[in-house]
């Protein structure tokens, strides 16, 4: 507890301080794991963890050498590798699902574009893309963070500083609106059923989902009501996967482990390529707080 409450003032001296927006958003997301790891023994083993984080970045060094002929920003690829990290679980011990999830991840930047952009978030995509070709190998993290109200308050905090300085905060309050309304018409109203539906805001995988994936700057349409609608049609797809789910709809199972990842996938792209496509200029403004994020 004290540990706990000690973290939270070094986090709130942290912020009266001007850090670089991408080192800012990645010594967050250390943060995030350190503590899950210190509280929940989240990692499974740091041999995963070089595997993840040795790949991203020689994976994001080698292509921006050779497409672009530039040394990249490996504060990037570090995030993306840390995100994979907190996100796979495969289902025994080998190393391949992280290094398979952080290369896609890194390399779906360069190949898929549109007008100078990627319009997946890198690390929704390869997550996304392993967890629907293997999903019996492997699965998303289930670790919960704990009912300890000091932890989750630290947790959210975290998060909430990040969103709050790249201006997207209105995103995450958005989609976790959105996913409480929801939960209510599936759970009939019942209070109880509710609470249960609510649950996952709790785990990791959502914890990184509200806070760096939907919120993503690069991959966002920079219209502020285009940004509501997306939010809302992406809690809106998984609340329908999840009724389908809940009826057992054979061609849904694989989407099942991670219904926020597949809804994401499918609504995000689709709508900043049309906004990128009915716009002259291949320069859309985003947030700088999170423009390295993955």
């Amino acid at each position: 507890m004290n540990a706990l409450l000690a973290l939270f003032e070094m986090l709130k001296r942290f912020v009266t301080f001007k850090s670089p927006p991408p080192y800012y958003s990645a010594t967050l997301i250390t943060v995030l794991l350190v503590l899950g790891e210190w509280r929940y023994d989240i990692l499974g083993g740091y041999d995963r963890m070089i595997a993840a984080l040795a790949t991203a970045v020689v994976t994001e060094a080698a292509l921006s050498m050779s497409l672009r002929g530039t040394w990249p920003r490996l504060v990037s690829a570090y995030i993306s590798g840390n995100s994979v990290l907190m996100l796979v679980k495969p289902a025994a011990t080998p190393l391949w699902p992280f290094v398979i999830a952080a290369f896609v991840s890194i390399a779906s930047k360069y190949v898929l574009q549109y007008r100078g952009r990627h319009l997946w978030n890198p690390t929704n995509f390869g997550v996304t893309a392993l967890l629907f070709l293997a999903p019996t190998q492997v699965t998303p993290l289930s670790h919960q963070w704990g009912n300890e109200p000091i932890t989750l308050l630290v947790i959210y905090a975290i998060g909430l500083i990040v969103v709050t300085r790249a201006r997207v905060v209105h995103i995450t309050l958005t989609y976790v609106a959105a996913f409480a309304a929801f939960a209510a018409l599936r759970s009939g109203l019942d209070l109880d059923a509710w609470l249960l539906e609510m649950g996952p805001l709790t785990g990791p995988m959502y914890t990184l989902f509200i806070f760096f994936m939907v919120t993503d700057p690069r991959t966002i349409v920079a219209n502020r009501v285009g940004q509501y609608a997306v939010t809302i049609g992406v809690a809106g797809l998984e609340a329908l996967m999840r009724m389908g789910l809940d009826r057992d709809i054979a061609w849904l199972q694989s989407m099942g482990a991670a219904p926020a990842l597949f809804a994401l996938f499918i609504v995000g792209p689709p709508a900043l390529w049309w906004e990128l496509r009915k716009q002259p200029s291949r320069d859309v403004p985003t947030s700088p707080a999170l423009a390295a994020a993955a």
